[in-house]
C-alpha cells in the first residue's frame, strides 16, 4: 500500500499520461474538421485552425466543463457563409464578438440552464436542417463545382451537377476522391478496435491526399496563406454594422445556436464520464469569452463539439490538460507545418463534411418519434426543411413558433359535457383549460342549445379560464338572457384570467 503522498503523485502522472494521449487523439479529429468547416464557411483553412487554437488555449483553461472540447463547428457553417457573403469578413468579426458578449451576458444572468428548456424537437430539427444544408452545398464541392446560393437551387441543381460531373475529367476525379473519402469513414467504424484509435476523418483525408498525389489526380487543393495572414483584426469603425437588422439577426442566431450545441454537448459528456458536472452558466461565459476573442482575430465562431468531446472522453482524458494541449498541438501544426494543407484535395474535405452532415440527421429516431409523439416529429421535420429552403435564422424561428403553438394547443385541453333531462335547466360542464384556441368549439356547443330553455354553466372543473373565454361566455350569457330563460354560471372556475 503506497503512502497517500506517493499515491497522489502516481495518480497525477497517470492522469497526465492519459491527458497527453487524449490530446493527440483530439488533435487528429480536430485537424480535418477545422480545415473543412473553415473552407466551407468561405474562409481560409488557417481560420479554422485559429478557432481551434482559441478553443483549446482560452476556453480550455476557463471554468465550466472539464472534458468537452471547443472549436469550429459544422452547425454554424451555413450562418457564417451567409454572413461572409452578405456582409464581408470584417463584419463577421463584429458579429462573432457581439455573439460572444451576448453569451457572456446570458451566462452572467444565469440563463445557461434555460437553454435546456428549448424543445428537443426544435434542436434536433435545427441540427438536421444544418445537416441537410451542409450536404446540399458540399455535394457540389465533391465535384469541384460551385453550389447555387438558394436552398431550392441546390436541390433542383443536383441532376445538372451529376450530368456535368461525368462530362468533366476534373469533376470526375474530384468526385472519386470525395466518394472514396466518405466510404473510408463509413467502413472505418468496422475496423479493428486497435486501428480505430486513429480517427476516421484523418485516415480518410490522408488516404485521399496520398492517392491524389500518387496518381496525379486533377482536383482543387486547399489554398494556404499562413496563420498570421488568417488574422483579420476588427476595425472599431466596423461596429457600426450592428445597426443593421440582418447583422443583429446573425448575432442572435450564432449566439443561440452555439450555446445550444455547447450545452447539449455538455449534457452528453456528463453522461459519458463521472467527472464533476458541467456548470452551464460558467461554460456559457467561457464560450462567450472564446467567441469574443475569435471575433477580434477574424476567425470562425466556436462551440463545444460532441465529436471532439466524445473522442476526448473515449481516449481516457481526466483533466482540462487534454483540451488545452490539443490547442498547443494545433498552434504548432499551423505555425510549423502549414504547407501540409496545400496538398489536401478540397473534395476530400467536402467528403468529411458530407459525412458530418449525414450524422446530424436523426434518421434512426424519427420513426419511433412519429409513432409515439407525432406532433414532435412534425416540428422536427418542418424546422429542418425550413432551414434548408429558407435560412437558418428564420427556420429556427419557424420551428420555435410551431413548437409553442403545439404546446399551447396541447395545454388547452378541454372537455365539454351537456346534460339535458328533458325538464329543468340544461347543464353544460366545462373542464380542463379553456383558452381562445378552444373558443370556437365552446361557442358552437352553446349556440346549438335551445334558446327557450334555462342553461346552467358548470365551470368547477376548469383549471384556467383565459380572458378571451371569460369575455365570450359573459357575452353569450347576456344574449341568451335577452331572448329566453335565464342562463347563468352555477359554479365558478378554480382560477381565471
Amino acid at each position: 500500500m503506497l503512502p497517500p503522498v506517493l499515491r497522489r503523485n502516481v495518480l497525477r502522472r497517470d492522469a497526465l499520461g492519459r491527458d497527453l494521449g487524449a490530446s493527440l487523439v483530439v488533435l487528429l479529429v480536430a485537424l480535418p474538421m477545422s480545415v473543412g468547416v473553415a473552407v466551407a464557411s468561405g474562409l481560409s483553412a488557417e481560420a479554422g485552425l485559429l478557432t481551434g487554437i482559441v478553443g483549446g488555449l482560452v476556453v480550455g483553461l476557463l471554468p465550466g466543463s472539464t472534458l468537452q472540447v471547443s472549436g469550429p463547428t459544422a452547425s454554424l457553417t451555413v450562418l457564417v457563409l451567409e454572413a461572409v457573403k452578405t456582409y464581408g469578413v470584417a463584419t463577421l468579426g463584429v458579429i462573432v464578438i457581439a455573439a460572444g458578449l451576448l453569451q457572456v451576458l446570458l451566462g452572467a444572468l444565469r440563463w445557461g440552464r434555460w437553454f435546456r428548456a428549448v424543445s428537443v424537437s426544435v434542436v434536433e430539427g435545427m441540427l438536421a436542417g444544418v445537416g441537410l444544408v451542409i450536404i446540399a452545398g458540399q455535394v457540389y464541392a465533391l465535384a469541384d463545382r460551385t453550389a447555387p446560393t438558394s436552398g431550392t437551387g441546390k436541390i433542383t441543381g443536383i441532376p445538372e451537377l451529376v450530368a456535368g460531373a461525368f462530362q468533366s475529367p476534373q469533376s470526375l476525379s474530384a468526385l472519386a476522391i470525395g466518394v472514396a473519402t466518405i466510404a473510408v469513414m463509413v467502413l472505418w467504424r468496422k475496423a479493428p478496435r486497435a486501428l480505430r484509435t486513429v480517427p476516421g476523418p484523418l485516415v480518410a483525408v490522408a488516404l485521399a491526399t496520398g492517392a491524389s498525389v500518387l496518381f496525379g489526380l486533377n482536383a482543387q487543393k486547399v489554398q494556404v496563406s499562413g496563420l498570421m495572414e488568417a488574422v483579420h483584426l476588427v476595425n472599431p469603425g466596423d461596429f457600426g454594422q450592428l445597426a443593421q437588422i440582418g447583422v443583429l439577426g446573425s448575432v442572435v442566431a450564432i449566439a443561440l445556436i452555439a450555446s445550444a450545441e455547447t450545452l447539449f454537448s455538455a449534457a452528453a459528456v456528463d453522461r459519458l464520464d463521472r467527472q464533476p458536472r458541467t456548470d452551464y452558466d460558467k461554460e456559457l461565459m467561457a464560450q462567450g469569452a472564446g467567441n469574443a476573442l475569435c471575433g477580434v482575430l477574424g476567425a470562425l465562431p466556436l462551440a463545444a463539439v460532441i465529436v471532439r468531446s466524445s473522442a476526448n472522453v473515449d481516449a481516457g482524458a481526466r483533466t482540462k490538460a487534454s483540451r488545452v494541449l490539443h490547442g498547443v498541438w494545433l498552434l504548432l501544426f499551423a505555425a510549423l507545418l502549414p504547407f501540409v494543407l496545400s496538398v489536401i484535395p478540397m473534395a476530400a474535405l467536402a467528403g468529411v463534411l458530407v459525412h458530418a452532415g449525414w450524422k446530424l440527421l436523426p434518421l434512426d429516431r424519427i420513426p419511433a418519434l412519429w409513432r409515439e409523439h407525432r406532433s414532435e416529429a412534425v416540428v422536427l421535420v418542418v424546422t429542418a426543411l425550413a432551414i434548408l429552403l429558407v435560412n437558418m435564422f428564420e427556420g429556427v424561428l419557424i420551428g420555435l413558433a410551431l413548437s409553442v403553438a403545439k404546446s399551447a394547443w396541447e395545454a388547452s385541453q378541454l372537455r365539454i359535457r351537456t346534460r339535458d333531462t328533458g325538464t329543468g335547466p340544461i347543464t353544460v360542464s366545462l373542464s380542463g383549460n379553456p383558452t381562445f384556441l378552444r373558443l370556437p368549439r365552446i361557442l358552437d356547443t352553446l349556440e346549438e342549445l335551445p334558446s327557450d330553455r334555462p342553461v346552467e354553466l358548470d365551470l368547477s372543473g376548469v383549471r384556467h379560464l383565459d380572458h378571451a373565454c371569460s369575455t365570450a361566455l359573459a357575452a353569450w350569457t347576456e344574449r341568451h338572457n335577452r331572448s329566453g330563460p335565464e342562463a347563468h354560471i352555477v359554479k365558478e372556475p378554480v382560477n381565471s384570467a
